[in-house]
């Protein structure tokens, strides 16, 4: 009962209870098929049917909001523009995940990171994540740090025996049920420090990036969005609607008014 109590509001914490007020414009990075429920920008570079491998849940990339189809690492929006920027599960997945996390900080004046924690990831990983992620506790605030990884599991020999045993589905499921002692959540304000180590065999992103297997946890993220709905069912929401010229860079502006709408929005 104290572990159900423990991760209930984990979720709650990490999901729900959102530091923003009613009109503060929140941006989600990366938000592929489950946006936050507080969102009211989307950005992802890869909404198309063919990286749906990459996201649980359906796989279809949601456009409820406005969903800009651009690198995180090189945003369209104007300086301090969003008053929270959520960006989970995204990093370990980026090339430049120093750059993303710079592009954060220069668009929002705050947010949250979550990240899979290294030692969690070590025993069973997903093949499309870059980075090992631990945080460095001396540093204040701490620093989120992430070491390149050279191969896509830990241990090659304990990754053959799990998935020879087919061990390694179940082995995931019981990790994940302890999903918020697995991940690194962070709230930054203003600033994030973010350092890389080690640098990767180009061979080896081009067969990560590529890879077939993601995230496939279907019932988990269908369960996710059932109790977000819920808890989120008379929480209240941004109404104020937004123009297109009050979120893009100065360079990208139309100077015709027009209001964001749900819809893709790219880039030339």
């Amino acid at each position: 009962m104290q572990e159900i109590r423990e991760r209930l509001r984990a979720f709650y914490d990490s999901r729900i209870g959102l530091p923003i007020p009613d009109d503060g414009l929140v941006l989600d990075v990366g938000s592929g098929d489950k946006p936050s429920w507080r969102a009211d920008v989307l950005l992802d570079r890869y909404p198309g049917d063919a990286y749906a491998g990459q996201r649980s849940g359906s796989g279809r990339t949601r456009v409820d909001r406005p969903l800009f189809d651009a690198d995180a690492s090189a945003m369209p929006f104007a300086d301090g523009v969003f008053d929270y920027a959520i960006c989970s599960h995204v990093l370990e997945h980026v090339t430049d995940p120093v750059g993303v996390v710079g592009e954060l900080t220069r668009v929002a004046k705050a947010g949250y990171i979550e990240v899979p924690e290294a030692a969690a990831a070590k025993i069973v990983d997903f093949p499309s994540h870059l980075w090992w992620c631990r945080l460095d506790d001396s540093t204040q605030p701490p620093t989120l740090v992430l070491e390149a990884k050279q191969a896509a599991s830990f241990d090659p020999e304990i990754d053959a025996y799990l998935r020879r045993a087919e061990l390694a589905d179940p082995v995931k499921r019981l990790i994940d049920s302890r999903h918020h002692h697995n991940v690194i959540a962070l709230r930054w304000s203003g600033t994030q420090p973010v350092r890389t180590v080690g640098t990767h065999d180009p061979a080896f992103v081009e067969r990560t990036v590529n890879s077939e297997a993601h995230h496939t946890r279907g019932t988990e993220a269908l369960v996710a969005r059932a109790l977000t709905a819920a808890l989120t069912y008379r929480k209240p929401r941004r109404r104020t609607p937004v123009r297109y010229d009050d979120v893009v860079r100065p360079e990208l502006r139309r100077g015709d008014g027009a209001l964001l709408e749900p819809r893709i929005y790219r880039f030339d």
